[in-house]
């Protein structure tokens, strides 16, 4: 855990340093944004109201399928408090989350043979992530609509975000927009600007998971 936070905080350094020259809103930290540090890729917080936002599923699955939030908020509830921690350091202990597993998703949609893993999509434009399908089966991991006792905002990356419990916090994409069930991991915005592909915070390796690279 120690030696991958400071690998992190050296990684973050070189992520952040790429994010300014082309993102003037990476790294921005709010006054009232409950000890989180608000991080932007795009130098944006797309704005996408409860009504309009759609979350799409597809790929390698039996239906293809859009989400609106009333659709999510009607499947069944998982709500639970983890530590939100992130990969250069920071933490928030004891967040409440709520949402939907991300497994009741991918049930829901059927998964077909020679899927290993998902890609996932931001509505701003520019940030992605990636799950292997063992590890988006994780019972802590969660289509996040609620957070902090009240809707997820959009600061935090409302109306809808991905928390995945077990790994650092740029695994957990914001503002998202699409899942995509696909036959290889393919690697996200942060682990193409030096970050690993599995985010573990217990310092796991993902040896027993066969879709791990």
């Amino acid at each position: 855990m120690a030696a991958l936070g400071a690998a992190g905080i050296a990684f973050g350094a070189k992520v952040q340093e790429f994010g300014v020259s082309v993102a003037s809103g990476l790294g921005v930290l709010l006054p009232e944004g409950n000890h989180f540090r608000i991080y932007s890729v795009s130098g944006t917080y797309p704005v996408v109201t409860r009504d309009r936002y759609r979350l799409v599923v597809d790929g390698l699955v039996e239906r293809r399928a859009t989400f609106t939030l009333a659709d999510l908020e009607a499947m069944p509830r998982t709500s639970f408090v983890r530590d939100f921690q992130c990969v250069t350091g920071w933490r928030v202990p004891q967040v409440h989350w709520e949402g939907v597993r991300l497994s009741e998703i991918l049930d829901t949609v059927g998964v077909r043979p020679g899927a290993v893993a998902l890609s996932f999509d931001s509505f701003d434009n520019t940030d992605t992530e990636s799950l292997t399908l063992s590890q988006a089966r994780l019972p802590d991991v969660i289509v996040a609509y609620r957070m902090l006792g009240a809707p997820v905002t959009t600061e935090h990356g409302g109306p809808v975000r991905l928390y995945v419990a077990p790994m650092f916090g740029y695994k957990s994409l914001k503002w998202l927009s699409a899942i995509h069930v696909v036959d290889q991991v393919q690697p996200g915005f942060w682990e193409r600007n030096g970050y690993p592909v599995n985010g573990w915070i217990d310092g796991s390796t993902g040896a027993n998971d066969p879709g791990s690279t």
